[in-house]
């Protein structure tokens, strides 16, 4: 693989909180041009690893390199070329949606008419128009998410990183945001789509790499993943291997014959 055609290099990264070891030996790359999902279950280790790409955390061993820069040491340049959407909306609640374009038009140097016409379609895609000049402290957690995904984009960063960006979303939302994506990465964009849920990404990203206790336990496209599952049986599909690679599938086992001797109980 051409390094030029590399957007994010990840290579044995490990993070730890005292005893705990959020992130081991965790290595993965993005492609220009593809989605990567990073998936597993909540505390695998998946949102302190977006942490460390973006300069927030240092890892305790390995090497990042996010569009040929150094997180840490090229910071100021790393934030004008990426755009990053959290899972909790980290935005300016005491504006507006309108105060807030124009703060990130300000500071990202974005002017001009194409720029008002692509914040205009976006609004009215994600139907944001009617609190476009409402405080952002008084919308929803879904529509703050809208708001802080088109504060994200509005630049056209080379690299998205999304950690769980579809929560709080309607069905109308998600599916634009789909349609975001896809045109981004066509435009030769990539992202980094952080998720706990096995079909989002199943639907979503070209390539999965499965985390679990900070360990990357599996990565390859769907069908590499899926030819996987069928190794173990032919019963078994992606959510399947899924559970099974993050230790889960004997526990919700458990969990669904307590519920069927529970109902089956209630019915007699």
């Amino acid at each position: 693989m051409s390094e030029s055609n590399i957007m994010l290099k990840v290579e044995h990264i490990s993070k730890s909180f005292e005893n705990v070891h959020a992130v081991n030996d965790l290595s993965f790359n993005i492609k220009k041009g593809e989605i990567y999902g990073l998936l597993g279950p909540n505390g695998a280790g998946k949102t302190t690893t977006i942490k460390m790409i973006l300069g927030l955390l240092e890892p305790n061993e390995g090497n990042i390199d996010v569009l040929g820069l150094h997180p840490e040491r090229d910071e100021v340049e790393l934030k004008n070329r990426i755009g990053y959407v959290s899972e909790e909306p980290l935005i300016y609640k005491s504006l507006t949606p309108k105060e807030l374009f124009n703060f990130i038009a300000s500071i990202r140097k974005l002017q001009g008419e194409r720029v008002s016409e692509k914040l205009a379609q976006y609004l009215d895609s994600l139907g944001a128009v009617e609190y476009y000049e409402r405080l952002i402290s008084t919308l929803s957690r879904g529509n703050k998410q809208k708001i802080q995904i088109i504060a994200a984009i509005l630049h056209d960063p080379e690299l998205l990183i999304m950690d769980e960006p579809l929560a709080g979303l309607d069905a109308k939302s998600v599916k634009v945001v789909k349609e975001i994506l896809e045109l981004h990465t066509q435009r030769g964009g990539s992202v980094l789509f952080s998720t706990h849920i096995m079909e989002v990404a199943e639907d979503l990203c070209d390539r999965i790499g499965i985390v679990n206790q900070g360990k990357l336990v599996a990565d390859g496209t769907i069908d590499e993943l899926r030819e996987k599952a069928q190794k173990l049986g032919p019963d078994y599909d992606l959510e399947d291997i899924f559970l099974k690679l993050t230790d889960q599938d004997e526990s919700v086992n458990e969990i669904i014959e307590k519920l069927r001797a529970t109902m089956n109980g209630n019915h007699k």
